[in-house]
């Protein structure tokens, strides 16, 4: 075979992500997404999209992705390669000087369909040859008015709490026993105090205001949990849903995500975006409950 050329696209020659064509089987093709360099009203930005030439055509391509203040990626977007060519996919990935997690998107009950099948298990074999590692499956779900607004259960009541050290504490006491593979994985390499930083600088860099998030408290005046109702780049999501540990088995995780959704609701969201590990089950099954529908699956990779 004759030898790779991998480098960072340019402004000037950004079409030629383009002139590799896949089928959209899986990733952010199969819904909808398409790429364009900011300096073209898109949301990629040139120098972190990076190309494997071979005799001058892309046999696979990656673009990072950040919000547009961000110094550095914040995700892997897009990662396709041509056929036979996943060494050339997993070389690039090494070659480029850029980290962040990659998040495959699938169809929901893509197993069951043997191209998608293999589609995903190609793509997750060359982004490990590439230096990365499977770290979780997830759901993802959207809620639209057609799925019925959930009745709020009643049993807790939702208070702001504007001071950051009160938050920070309360993700600590949820931290203990978390069923979330992020979360897991940052008290494995920093501890709580890691877990924690995370959790915030990720919430803090959401979009919205700091003033929706909220604490809940059961009648006799225990805390429950917290919820953080958000928009994130795409638009409103689920921020975050946590029950503190001590409080659980009452299934207010639940109760939660029924104030969450309504608040964003109340405050014009017409689609809510949200997530949860495939392991979680018992907040897979909250979201069922609460009439949000699984719109993808997703593989993560760190």
């Amino acid at each position: 075979m004759t030898d790779l050329v991998i480098r960072a696209l340019t402004e000037g020659d950004a079409d030629l992500f383009h002139t590799l064509r896949v089928p959209p089987l899986v990733g952010r093709g199969r819904f909808g997404h398409t790429y364009a360099t900011v300096g073209r009203g898109g949301e990629y930005r040139p120098e972190w999209t990076w190309v494997a030439l071979r005799e001058g055509r892309v046999v696979a391509r990656a673009a990072w992705w950040a919000g547009p203040d961000d110094p550095a990626p914040k995700a892997l977007d897009w990662f396709d390669f041509a056929e036979g060519e996943a060494d050339a996919a997993a070389e690039l990935l090494r070659t480029a000087p850029l980290r962040a997690e990659y998040s495959l998107l699938a169809p929901p009950g893509w197993r069951d369909r043997p191209e998608e099948r293999a589609a995903v298990r190609a793509r997750v074999d060359a982004a490990v040859a590439g230096g990365f590692e499977p770290l979780v499956e997830r759901y993802r779900y959207e809620w639209t008015p057609e799925c019925g607004l959930p009745e709020r259960p009643g049993r807790l009541e939702f208070r702001p709490e504007p001071d950051d050290a009160v938050i920070e504490e309360v993700l600590r006491r949820v931290m203990p026993g978390t069923l979330d593979a992020h979360d897991r994985r940052a008290l494995a390499r920093g501890g709580a105090e890691a877990a924690v930083r995370e959790l915030m600088d990720f919430l803090s860099w959401c979009p919205s205001p700091r003033e929706w998030w909220r604490l809940a408290w059961t009648p006799e005046g225990d805390l429950a949990g917290i919820q953080v109702p958000a928009h994130n780049p795409g638009g409103p999501c689920v921020g975050f849903i946590g029950v503190v540990a001590e409080r659980r088995g009452h299934g207010y995780a639940y109760d939660l995500l029924v104030e969450c959704t309504h608040d964003l609701v109340a405050r014009g969201a017409t689609r809510i975006a949200a997530a949860t590990d495939q392991p979680n089950l018992p907040m897979a099954a909250h979201f069922v409950r609460a009439g949000y529908p699984v719109t993808q699956e997703r593989i993560d990779l760190v």
